[in-house]
């Protein structure tokens, strides 16, 4: 029945997902009402909302045009469920705003498969990422997914190699006129953020550490299900496939070796997940099985989200 929903891409299921986050978003959010006596933060609201909004339509549109989905409704469905799996993301701005921008990074390296503009492309990938660092900085990591694209596709072009060093250049000259004019100590700013920890002892809960625990079954039960049915799949997507493996992966550092860790740095695997989850029930033939996976996922994120409000 769920797989029949959303087996087709309509206006009425884009329409569901969006009026499901919008719900969730603000039961969150409502839990401490102070915030709408200010203007400013009733503004801070709906700008978080109109990012994770915009961050589940990006991924949407990610797998559409480069083929890694049909035209149906299971990857932005998907998006949905794995985030309730951390409601405090919904309000952290600097992992939000991270995520966005590496999610227009990987817009960028997935197209590179085409070949067209692919110096734009690469540059424009690094510009992303390092912005995203800015606020989250380990995202930096997510450099390697555009050494790794260059690989797959120009790695011919030794010019291809230089770009992300130029965007880390320009990234740099901008953010230092920025804090020259704000007055932002840059030592200070980075010595605060470029640090390793690597404990997972974070949890001010047992239903955290459920949630974590929970989504970390369901991560291994996509991840594998795409390793082991990758070289039946189209050879022209591979590259692809591999770029999401590899984007799942480094989000899983990010979140082992930052500071101030949280479930919610675990946003940054959502989007691949997402996309592995989508490509888990197209490829089965199995409907009973992907009626079963959509049961169990929509119990699990209902259950750790409203257990964590």
């Amino acid at each position: 029945m769920i797989t029949s929903v959303f087996k087709k891409s309509t206006p009425l299921n884009y329409s569901l997902v969006v009026i499901l986050m919008l719900v969730f978003f603000f039961i969150y959010q409502f839990q401490e009402i102070s915030w709408v006596k200010s203007l400013i933060s009733v503004s801070e609201k709906i700008s978080l909302l109109i990012v994770v909004l915009g961050s589940m339509l990006i991924t949407n549109f990610v797998v559409k045009k480069n083929g890694l989905s049909k035209d149906n409704g299971y990857t932005i469905f998907f998006y949905l469920l794995l985030s309730l799996f951390f409601p405090s993301a919904l309000n952290n701005p600097n992992v939000l705003l991270a995520n966005f921008f590496v999610l227009l990074a990987l817009r960028r390296l997935l197209s590179l498969q085409s070949l067209k503009s692919s110096k734009e492309k690469i540059f424009d990938a690094s510009l992303w990422i390092l912005l995203a660092s800015l606020f989250q900085f380990w995202c930096i990591l997510f450099l390697i997914l555009v050494f790794i694209s260059i690989i797959f596709h120009v790695a011919g072009d030794y010019r291809n190699w230089i770009l992300p060093f130029i965007a880390l250049f320009t990234i740099a000259t901008l953010f230092l006129l920025v804090s020259l004019l704000f007055n932002i100590d840059v030592i200070t700013f980075f010595q605060n953020r470029a640090t390793l920890d690597f404990r997972i002892n974070y949890f001010t809960n047992n239903y955290q550490n459920g949630a974590l625990s929970i989504y970390v079954a369901v991560a291994l039960f996509f991840v594998v299900s795409l390793l082991l049915t990758l070289s039946n799949r189209p050879l022209l997507l591979h590259s692809s496939y591999k770029k999401i493996v590899a984007y799942f992966f480094i989000g899983i550092i990010v979140f082992l070796i930052s500071p101030n860790k949280s479930n919610d740095l675990l946003l940054f695997t959502v989007a691949p997940l997402a996309i592995m989850g989508s490509s888990h029930i197209e490829f089965s033939q199995n409907k009973l099985n992907n009626e079963i996976v959509y049961g169990v996922l929509i119990l699990c994120s209902l259950f750790t989200f409203f257990s964590q409000l």
